[in-house]
């Protein structure tokens, strides 16, 4: 009786030890399945992110996961296809009998999403790795303050167009040619009565010599011409490129990411802007360097946004004109010399029309004429490969205000080059940094997305097609028994 009972005690116990190891043998298994299925998830993501696209990362230094491919069409049933296929050999090695169930992509993030904030995250980030803290600091150094001064300027000049000096001086000489025309009449009859004579205004509007010649005329009449024309070097031509804005980002409504749980954090900083502007300035082409692309002039797309070269570089010319108007406007009102010089030609003008209280109206379109030639030979300048200073002073000014009429016959002997100056590169990027964020961005993957067609004869490819981060989720059988749901996320930053 004894001995039986101990016998049952020792089966129980023995029983209770086999339950234990066996549930611990299968504890094990289970955490083990769980590890390989987690294993195989990883490697399938960096597998498939392992396919990011060539081209995007040779020529823009950019991590992304082409989702269309050449097919024009996002395809993410074919990726988590991929991802599958790649999950698979590992899935299948030791004893473990894993068999996935069914996934997906519970979300994923693309290169255009918050306004290309992704897009704009990826390029800074690759400057400031690139750059370093002091190349940093040299940039700010080398654009914050002129960046500044550029705008003002453009202000400037665009309030001196928009004073209206040419309206009032052509208002005036109207009315003093009427009541010259009506002086002249009665002078006429009363000359008919006495048999006396009556003399004209000693001045001129440029096409007859007289002893004041009024360079306001003349310069009505450049002003009307095309800029373009006037500065572009006649040799080197312009280009008629032009591209259909629907089909680039800006102008197409774009595909949207999905389901990520955080989104990109939006960086307005100005360094960052900085930063983002020097990428483009590294890989975008211009009228100095014009790129291989549908838009040859990108820079200036960049600062202008339309579709055509020409175009571009018209609106690019005439925000440059308003920048030196308004820098050479604000010389010429601190100069007493060429105040003086401005006045006396005015009141020389205003005399000869008899009509000396509008010599101030004149002298305001003087300023605004000589302002306006200055500018033109900075231009051409700029436009033939030299350098103009920003800020002008008595030494390097170009345009005498006696040549001023004959500006059109010194359009190139009278300019100069200043190499302490600024290139007409260095002008434009100083520009573009007023620029907003939001058009800079939207500008930049328009022209990134340009040029791989246009390089790579990939006509479908779209930057809203491609990806930067995934997350995918998984439900994995294992031994036949328990289902393991896996969900992980890979993002190339």
């Amino acid at each position: 009786m004894k001995r039986g009972s101990i016998t049952i005690f020792l089966a129980l116990i023995l029983s209770l030890l086999l339950s234990l190891v066996c549930t611990s043998i299968e504890s094990v298994r289970m955490a083990a399945a769980r590890t390989q299925i987690l294993n195989s998830m990883d490697i399938g993501l960096y597998s498939l992110f392992g396919q990011y696209d060539r081209i995007l990362l040779k020529d823009y230094d950019l991590f992304f996961l082409n989702g269309s491919g050449n097919k024009g069409k996002i395809n993410l049933s074919s990726l988590y296809d991929e991802l599958e296929n790649y999950m698979k050999p590992l899935l299948e090695q030791n004893s473990q009998k894993l068999a996935v169930k069914q996934g997906g992509f519970s979300g994923y993030r693309l290169a255009t999403d918050q306004d290309g904030e992704v897009f704009f995250r990826q390029a800074v980030t690759y400057m400031k790795k690139t750059l370093g803290a002091q190349g940093i600091q040299s940039l700010i150094n080398r654009f914050q303050e002129q960046g500044e001064r550029v705008r003002e300027a453009e202000e400037t000049g665009n309030q001196a167009e928009g004073n209206q000096s040419i309206e009032s001086y052509d208002a005036e000489m109207e009315a003093a040619a009427q009541n010259s025309e009506a002086a002249h009449q009665e002078s006429e009859n009363t000359s008919g009565e006495n048999g006396g004579q009556t003399g004209e205004p000693e001045i001129s509007d440029g096409n007859q010599p007289s002893q004041v010649v009024n360079p306001i005329p003349i310069l009505k009449r450049i002003r009307n011409m095309s800029l373009l024309d006037l500065i572009v070097p006649a040799e080197k031509g312009i280009s008629e490129n032009t591209v259909e804005k629907s089909s680039l980002c800006s102008g197409r409504r774009c595909e949207k990411g999905m389901g990520m749980l955080e989104e990109v954090k939006k960086d307005d900083s100005y360094i960052s802007q900085l930063l983002f502007q020097q990428y483009l300035e590294n890989r975008l082409g211009s009228y100095t360097a014009p790129a291989d692309c549908n838009l040859k002039y990108q820079k200036e797309y960049l600062l202008c946004g339309k579709n055509s070269d020409r175009e571009n570089l018209k609106s690019t010319a005439s925000r440059l004109l308003m920048v030196r108007e308004g820098v050479n406007a604000a010389y010429l009102m601190t100069d007493p010399v060429k105040r003086a010089q401005v006045q006396s030609m005015a009141l020389a003008i205003a005399s000869a029309f008899l009509v000396p209280p509008a010599s101030v109206i004149i002298e305001a379109a003087l300023l605004l004429c000589w302002s306006f030639g200055e500018s033109l030979l900075d231009l051409r300048e700029l436009f033939h490969g030299g350098k103009v200073p920003f800020v002008k002073h008595a030494g390097n000014w170009q345009l005498a205000l006696e040549n001023l009429a004959d500006l059109m016959e010194n359009l190139d002997s009278g300019r100069r080059n200043d190499e302490s100056g600024l290139s007409y590169e260095e002008y434009l990027q100083l520009m573009i940094v007023s620029e907003s964020k939001k058009n800079k961005v939207s500008r930049g993957m328009d022209m990134i997305e340009m040029c791989i067609r246009s390089s790579t004869g990939q006509k479908g490819f779209r930057l809203d097609h491609c990806i930067e981060a995934i997350e995918a989720s998984v439900d994995v059988k294992a031994n036949r028994k328990k289902i393991f749901t896996v969900k992980k996320q890979y993002s190339y930053l």
